[in-house]
């Protein structure tokens, strides 16, 4: 007969402990439930899973509560049905990917993407046997010009989060869904917020959770998101494949940052703005790029299509600065630091060089262009940083 609990030796009671647990319990937090192993009552439970149904507990890999949680409330925020949890926003986009395409397929990307999306293409085009081309992201309805008969995946980026532009995403998804070619967005700018996807005819909105949603620059995570089911177990089938996991941890820092996400996103709105309309006054700035000023590309298409733009913009200096006085501005600055990602509470500031990240379209200003991200310092005193830096310039 098998020994009763309190008898079995000390080191098989260590594993198998019999816990007693007051029930009723309850908090806002999410509870945090890691898990590799997921446990089942009994065999015929096991063997009559679907893994379709994400509420059916399979393997800690594909979902816990903690990671099903944050899911649905992602869904829930952008207007979406479903959504699935990635280790970052570019294995959110290698998702789309490996989850819609094949070799022989065509896909259209906007010339002022992400840049890793572009070498993800470059990538997919050189080793996988896919045609990737690029198109001017204020194309519009245009893009009906560039379909192919295997075309199969249009990408959208809205606004383009270094050059600014502000696609007719509605234009674009009209002429995709008429062609029966899929859509997917990286909207990561409005963090879900300011832009509804699925309301412009959008298939797939895909997100850096690493940016607002966290809110700490110091969580890496991305999500797909859908409102059809097939399309949604299209990408949970490629997820499943490669292995795509996320720790229950890092959700758990996600959920507790998603209550303050927009009075977050709200404050980088209103500081950004004010420094953007500042810095069009300044000698020293050639353009602001800004989707909620007038002379931003694009800027009707933000005008009917957001309620709000976040903390991230770009300016060009004028052609009279090098880009080495340009880096020795962004190294000059206090406040700011110098690093990639954005969404957290400390502003950020990055120098690039467009020549080499567009292939169709002629980038139309000489000067050197800066990123700003605007974090939640006192907006008083991130101007009197920049106009310190900008004072050295001479």
């Amino acid at each position: 007969m098998t020994q009763p609990p309190s008898k079995r030796r000390l080191q098989t009671r260590i594993v198998h402990a019999q816990d007693q647990l007051t029930p009723g319990f309850e908090s806002f937090a999410v509870p945090v439930a890691r898990a590799s192993t997921v446990v089942f009552p009994d065999l015929a439970t096991m063997r009559s899973l679907d893994w379709r149904n994400d509420a059916q507990w399979r393997y800690g890999l594909h979902a816990t509560p903690t990671s099903l949680v944050l899911a649905q409330r992602l869904a829930m925020l952008e207007g979406g049905q479903h959504a699935l949890l990635q280790p970052s926003g570019l294995a959110a986009i290698s998702n789309v990917y490996f989850g819609l395409v094949k070799a022989g397929d065509d896909v259209l990307i906007p010339d002022n993407v992400y840049s890793p999306n572009r070498d993800h293409g470059e990538w997919l085009a050189q080793d996988f046997g896919l045609t990737v081309r690029y198109y001017d992201p204020l194309i519009g309805a245009g893009i009906a010009e560039l379909i192919q008969p295997n075309t199969r995946l249009i990408w959208l980026e809205a606004p383009g989060s270094v050059t600014m532009e502000v696609p007719d995403v509605r234009a674009i998804t009209t002429v995709a869904r008429s062609r029966n070619i899929i859509t997917a967005l990286d909207n990561t700018w409005s963090a879900g917020l300011a832009f509804r996807p699925f309301e412009q005819g959008v298939d797939i909105s895909v997100q850096a959770l690493t940016k607002y949603q966290s809110g700490g620059a110091d969580v890496l995570m991305g999500a797909t998101i859908t409102a059809d089911e097939a399309l949604h177990l299209q990408l949970k089938t490629a997820r499943m494949r490669m292995g795509l996991g996320v720790s229950a941890d890092d959700c758990s820092l996600v959920l507790r940052s998603l209550p303050s996400l927009q009075l977050r996103f709200a404050q980088h709105d209103r500081s950004a703005l004010a420094l953007a309309t500042w810095l069009k006054q300044r000698p020293e700035i050639a353009a602001v790029l800004h989707p909620a000023l007038a002379d931003c590309p694009g800027h009707a298409f933000f005008k009917r299509d957001f309620t709000g733009a976040g903390g991230l913009f770009s300016v060009v200096f004028d052609a009279r600065y090098s880009a080495a006085q340009i880096d020795t501005f962004c190294e000059s600055l206090e406040l700011f630091s110098l690093g990639w990602s954005w969404g957290g509470a400390h502003s950020l500031a990055m120098p690039y060089d467009l020549t080499r990240m567009r292939t169709e379209t002629q980038w139309p200003h000489r000067g050197t262009l800066v990123r700003f991200y605007i974090g939640l310092e006192d907006e008083a005193d991130l101007r009197e940083d920049i106009a310190q830096s900008l004072a050295a310039l001479g």
